[in-house]
């Protein structure tokens, strides 16, 4: 009997080392030729203990990749990664951002020279005076991240909680308390002359979106720049994992933080209520898959197959910031344009880029000088430390694309996407990919049904 329980207890122990072991599991069409990027990423992650991640490529606007990545034996963590699963992707947010802006100028409802305070009623807390010089910014100015502010002011981390304090309010704060906050600060430089990423300049965007539409600043993305391009899961990311969308994986972080939901000075997860994500919905807040960005940048592609911004919005998009001399500039150099990073070669040779981190998450979103290849990477957990130099996934991913001899023929897009949009490839694929929430919100939305 006790040569028995001793038996039993070595089984026990063997099964739950055995299934304490990582295993990979690799969603998405297997493409042999492009096995080299599958050999990357599990690198990529092993090395850093990434549970999740996702990788989308696309060759001559055809998504020749789309693959999901999990690894891990966290039994808290059993989602398994699909190429269509949903993360958060932080700043990633701004070149879509910017793309709603350039629709509204192309729709000639909004000049990039109009003035921030002609659009928006901006006013500071009772007892203070706003910046005469807030008057000059313009919507430019917010799209290069020129509008006057330094760097760490405007980039609202951490800042919950003194702006409560400073305005007696109790937590959670809205983006118009953070508004009336911040125009009571000085600007740190003359609008227009100086860069200085501003997550600040980017809420307003969103609130400039919502004046001049009146509608909310995330139906208007939805309806006039995914859903032309097939995009219809794409939402605003929620902070509390309780309303994790359906197909939305989980975030892993190495921090905690105090929560800016309340004003109990509770610790929580950094990823699950250390940061308002509602809040930051222009600036860093959508959920999106890899293959949404994957098309979203492929519609650049083709200036002439472009279903949402025509060539003359496009090169305004991507041409030299305002601060800058072009006679100056030296082919090559980086610059921030309006929501892209840029590096112009000239001869239409003009590499763009926007990486994203928030706690818990790590995007980025890359289109190759040439014009035919794009990729979009995301990850389950956030480099916020720097220490792990997240940032290398872009260097081997292209050593896996320099290695390349040939390039599949094959469109997965039209696996995936749920629209068939004209000059674009895709077909209407409304399949079990899709939730019930995203059929009928594409449905009011081509009826006319969905009202602001």
């Amino acid at each position: 009997m006790k040569k028995t329980n001793l038996i039993l207890l070595f089984l026990a122990m063997f099964c739950t080392e055995a299934s304490a072991e990582r295993q990979w599991q690799v969603t998405g069409r297997d493409v042999s030729e492009l096995s080299s990027f599958d050999n990357t990423m599990k690198t990529f992650m092993t090395s850093r203990n990434i549970s999740g991640g996702a990788l989308a490529v696309t060759y001559n606007s055809r998504l020749v990749l789309a693959r999901g990545y999990t690894y891990t034996d966290d039994p808290q963590d059993i989602t398994t990664v699909q190429p269509t699963s949903l993360f958060r992707i932080a700043s990633i947010s701004k070149p879509i951002t910017a793309a709603a802006i350039m629709r509204l100028v192309q729709e000639g409802r909004l000049k990039l020279s109009d003035k921030l305070t002609s659009i928006l009623t901006l006013k500071p807390p009772a007892g203070q005076t706003a910046d005469s010089r807030l008057a000059n910014i313009t919507v430019l100015n917010l799209l290069q991240h020129l509008g006057g502010y330094d760097s760490v002011k405007a980039n609202l981390e951490g800042e919950d909680i003194q702006i409560a304090k400073s305005l007696n309010l109790s937590l959670p704060i809205s983006k118009y308390d953070i508004m009336t906050y911040m125009t009571g600060q000085p600007l740190q430089n003359i609008p227009g002359t100086a860069y200085a990423y501003s997550n600040y300049g980017y809420l307003l965007l969103g609130r400039i979106i919502e004046k001049i539409t009146g509608q909310s600043y995330e139906d208007y993305v939805r309806q006039q720049i995914l859903l032309p391009l097939g995009i219809s899961q794409m939402r605003i990311g929620r902070s509390f994992s309780e309303f994790r969308q359906y197909n939305e994986v989980i975030y892993h972080s190495d921090y905690t933080k105090i929560s800016v939901f309340d004003n109990s000075s509770r610790i929580v997860p950094a990823q699950y209520g250390g940061r308002n994500l509602e809040n930051g919905d222009s600036i860093g807040g959508w959920l999106a898959s890899a293959i949404d960005l994957a098309r979203f940048a492929s519609m650049f592609d083709n200036s002439f197959a472009n279903p949402v911004l025509n060539k003359n919005s496009v090169t305004t998009m991507f041409a030299l910031p305002e601060n800058m001399n072009p006679a100056q500039y030296k082919l090559g150099d980086w610059y921030y344009a309006c929501g892209w990073n840029v590096r112009d070669y000239g001869n239409n040779y003009v590499n763009t880029w926007h990486a994203g981190g928030l706690e818990g998450t790590y995007a980025l979103m890359v289109r190759f000088a040439s014009g035919i290849i794009n990729y979009t990477v995301l990850f389950n957990h956030d480099d916020l430390s720097g220490q792990s130099n997240y940032g290398d996934i872009d260097t081997m991913l292209k050593d896996a694309f320099n290695a390349l001899s040939a390039w599949p023929q094959h469109d997965l897009f039209s696996e995936y996407m749920t629209f068939n949009t004209p000059g674009l490839k895709g077909d209407v694929n409304a399949d079990s990919r899709i939730s019930l929430e995203d059929a009928i919100y594409v449905l009011q939305t081509v009826s006319g049904l969905k009202n602001p």
